[in-house]
């Protein structure tokens, strides 16, 4: 499982207030999105890990290969605008 190139994909998990809050940014702004939950699927915190060098979580990676550790709300606001996805 990697992230994918052409939509947004977090790395998450439910017990992460963090997470909780920007899935709910997501959802509330209609951005389509790949979800992946780090309880799910413990294999996947190696791949978030790799992509991020942290093991803070949320791990939001973007269509242009850039990626947010721990984003504020308007930090992934200011990057959805930056790619035309809001």
């Amino acid at each position: 499982m990697t992230a994918s190139t052409d939509t947004i994909t977090m790395f998450g998990a439910d017990w992460c207030r963090d997470c909780r809050r920007t899935k709910a940014q997501l959802d509330e702004l209609g951005v389509d999105y790949t979800y992946i939950d780090l309880e799910a699927e413990p294999a996947a915190a190696d791949v978030a890990r790799e992509i991020s060098g942290r093991t803070q979580i949320p791990v939001v990676v973007y269509p242009d290969a850039t990626h947010h550790v721990e984003p504020s709300n308007d930090d992934v606001a200011a990057k959805l605008r930056e790619l035309s996805l809001i």
